[in-house]
């Protein structure tokens, strides 16, 4: 099992910054991938980002091309969202999750992912 615990999230005008972090604890040592999904009100949760554990592989969402980058720290089991240049549109809850070994489906879909965390609020003004 891996326990993921999302922190960071909170109000922001347009155009600031904020950091999400995502610290994985368990047995993190199999994990294939990580990434970020968020979810709108009545809405599914949809994709935002991830990176392949072994190559350090990026992918982004393209509404997030640019301005947010994922990063991890190894030493401390810890993925990171760096969101720059925040819009009102990206107003949403992220969600931490993790994908506990190999898998053949599209690291953009949520089926591939078995791990997620609480979710943290980000709310962007206008």
């Amino acid at each position: 099992q891996v326990q993921l615990v999302e922190s960071g999230g909170g109000l922001v005008q347009a155009g600031g910054s904020l950091r999400l972090s995502c610290a994985a604890s368990g047995r993190t040592f199999s994990i294939y991938a990580m990434g970020w999904f968020r979810q709108y009100p009545g809405k599914e949760r949809e994709f935002v980002g991830c990176i392949k554990w072994g190559v350090r592989a990026t992918y982004y969402e393209d509404s997030v091309k640019g301005r947010f980058t994922i990063s991890r720290d190894n030493a401390k089991n810890t993925l990171y969202l760096q969101m720059n240049n925040l819009k009102p549109e990206d107003t949403a809850v992220y969600y931490c999750t993790a994908a506990r070994s190999y898998t053949p489906r599209s690291l953009t879909t949520q089926v591939a992912y078995d791990y997620w965390g609480q979710g943290t609020q980000v709310t962007v003004s206008s």
